[in-house]
C-alpha cells in the first residue's frame, strides 16, 4: 500500500505538466487507455484469462459501472485541475473516503468505527479550511464560483474534484464487491478497460484533440499509466479483496 500511496502522488504534477499541452480530459483517456493496453496482452497470456468465460452477467454489470465511475472520477477531478489549484483539488476528491464510509455498511454491510468516522470528519473539516483559503484567496464568493470575466472560477473546480471524489467512492465499493470473487489482473483490465472506451467515447464526442502533442506530453501519458495507474490503483485493487474498501480509500 506505501508503494502505491507514493505512485499516487506523483499523479496530479503529471498531469499539471501534460495539461500545459493536452485537454484533460485526453489526459484521461491516455491514462486508461496505455493502462488497458498494457494489461490486455499480459492477460491473454495469463492462465487467468479463462476467468473472463466464467463471469456472470451481474458480474459484467458491476465491472462495466466500475469502469464508468472510474472514467467520472478522472474526468472531472482532471479537469478539475484546470480551475483550482493542486491543493484544492486534491482535498476534495479524496473524501473518497468519507463517501465509502457512508456508503459501505449499505451496499457492503461493512461497519465503520467511530473512531474511523471521527478522523475522516477531522480530515475533512481542516482539509476544507486549507482549500477554501487556497482557492479563494482576495476573491469574494461569487468570483470564486464564476472566475474573473464570467469565466468558470476555482470553486466550479472544486465541485468537479467532489464529483471526482464521489465516483472514486462507487468504483472502490464496486471493486470490493467484485474482487471477493475475481482475482485483480482479469479485473483490472476489464474495469480500466470499460474506463478507456467510456472517456474515448466522450473525448471523441467533444471533439478533444488526441493527437499531434509533443514529444514529452505523450511520455507524461506513458508515466501516468505506468506509475497512478498500473502501480498505484492497482495496488489498491489488490488491497479491496483483503481490506474493507474504507480502509482502502483512506
Amino acid at each position: 500500500m506505501a508503494v502505491g500511496i507514493f505512485a499516487a502522488s506523483t499523479s496530479s504534477v503529471l498531469i499539471r505538466y501534460a495539461q500545459q499541452d493536452a485537454d484533460s480530459l485526453g489526459i484521461a483517456t491516455y491514462r486508461l487507455g496505455l493502462a488497458s493496453l498494457i494489461l490486455i496482452p499480459v492477460l491473454a497470456l495469463s492462465p487467468q484469462r479463462s476467468t473472463l468465460t466464467s463471469l456472470t452477467s451481474r458480474q459484467w454489470l458491476l465491472s462495466v459501472l466500475s469502469g464508468l465511475f472510474l472514467a467520472l472520477h478522472f474526468g472531472t477531478w482532471i479537469t478539475s485541475l484546470e480551475y483550482t489549484t493542486v491543493t484544492s483539488s486534491v482535498v476534495f476528491v479524496q473524501t473518497t473516503p468519507l463517501f465509502v464510509a457512508v456508503f459501505s455498511p449499505v451496499f457492503l454491510k461493512e461497519s465503520v468505527p467511530i473512531r474511523t468516522w471521527l478522523g475522516l470528519t477531522l480530515a475533512l473539516v481542516g482539509g476544507v479550511v486549507i482549500a477554501g483559503s487556497d482557492s479563494c484567496q482576495g476573491t469574494g464568493l461569487l468570483t470564486c464560483l464564476l472566475g474573473a470575466g464570467g469565466s468558470r472560477g476555482p470553486l466550479f473546480g472544486d465541485f468537479l474534484a467532489l464529483a471526482g471524489g464521489i465516483a472514486g467512492a462507487a468504483y472502490l465499493i464496486i471493486g470490493r464487491d467484485l474482487r471477493a470473487r475475481l482475482p485483480l489482473l482479469p479485473y483490472i483490465t476489464l474495469v480500466y478497460g470499460f474506463a478507456a472506451i467510456g472517456l474515448l467515447a466522450i473525448s471523441l464526442g467533444k471533439d478533444v484533440p488526441l493527437h499531434g502533442f509533443q514529444p514529452r506530453t505523450y511520455l507524461l501519458f506513458l508515466l501516468l499509466a505506468l506509475f497512478p495507474q498500473l502501480l498505484a490503483h492497482s495496488t489498491y485493487n489488490w488491497a479491496l479483496r483483503h481490506l474493507s474498501a474504507t480502509t482502502v480509500s483512506v
